[in-house]
């Protein structure tokens, strides 16, 4: 299944959850989809603005940082380089995901007028969540009193059942890149978090979340949620 969407503003922005130790990878070189954005006015019109997405910290490879072998595999950590959060973040690392990997691994591609996700992808991984960045290592934040936001979302291929989301959340700007050991950030996708808790964030407040004990929690506020049968 597809859903294209067109951004002017973008899905999760934020997050209070402050990441301290994840390591940055060095195997693959980050190449974030960049996607139209514009500043308007009344009196200058439109200004296009530097933007691109990233992929959440969840969705990428963790690795050994000095090697291939991986940190989590198949829902679970190895127990080799994770037996408790703290040991586990000094010793992996979050990889980027260069131009083919968005599109063939996570089936995110860049097109005219914004980005198309498929929610199953080449590689078989099902869905994804994608932050708004300024391209380089922050994420953009929206500062909306009195002003206003437009997108666009094509839903035509998003079947009854699915859903296509589109919500702010709270985020530091950078992820907490250069918080602690956080050699991450934003560039990165870390520092998720949301109003439900969740639980399943691979890395919080510094160290890796091995035992699926704790949540993150923040406020959120949701724009649009829908399929081709029903937007709310």
């Amino acid at each position: 299944m597809r859903a294209m969407v067109l951004l002017s503003a973008l899905v999760c922005l934020g997050a209070l959850a402050v990441a301290r130790a994840q390591q940055a990878g060095t195997v693959v070189e980050e190449a974030s989809p960049m996607i139209p954005l514009s500043n308007c006015t009344l009196t200058g019109g439109c200004v296009p603005q530097a933007a691109a997405v990233t992929l959440d910290a969840n969705w990428r490879w963790v690795h050994e940082k000095t090697g291939y072998d991986n940190c989590f595999t198949d829902g679970d950590w190895n127990p080799k380089f994770c037996p408790d959060g703290e040991s586990c973040a000094a010793t992996c690392a979050i990889e980027g995901v260069d131009g083919p990997g968005y599109q063939k691994v996570y089936g995110v591609r860049t097109i005219e007028t914004g980005v198309e996700l498929e929610f199953v992808a080449q590689s078989g991984n099902v869905g994804s969540r994608l932050y708004l960045t300024d391209g380089e290592d922050s994420y953009v934040m929206f500062r909306l009193k009195n002003r206003e936001f437009s997108f666009e979302v094509d839903v035509s291929t998003l079947a009854c059942g699915m859903n296509g989301a589109l919500y702010f959340v709270e985020m530091d700007e950078q992820g907490g890149l250069g918080t602690g050991n956080n050699a991450a950030g934003a560039k990165y996708g870390t520092g998720y978090c949301d109003a439900q808790c969740p639980h399943d964030v691979k890395w919080q407040n510094g160290v890796a979340n091995v035992d699926g004990q704790h949540g993150m929690c923040c406020f959120e506020m949701d724009i649009w949620e829908a399929n081709r049968m029903a937007t709310v």
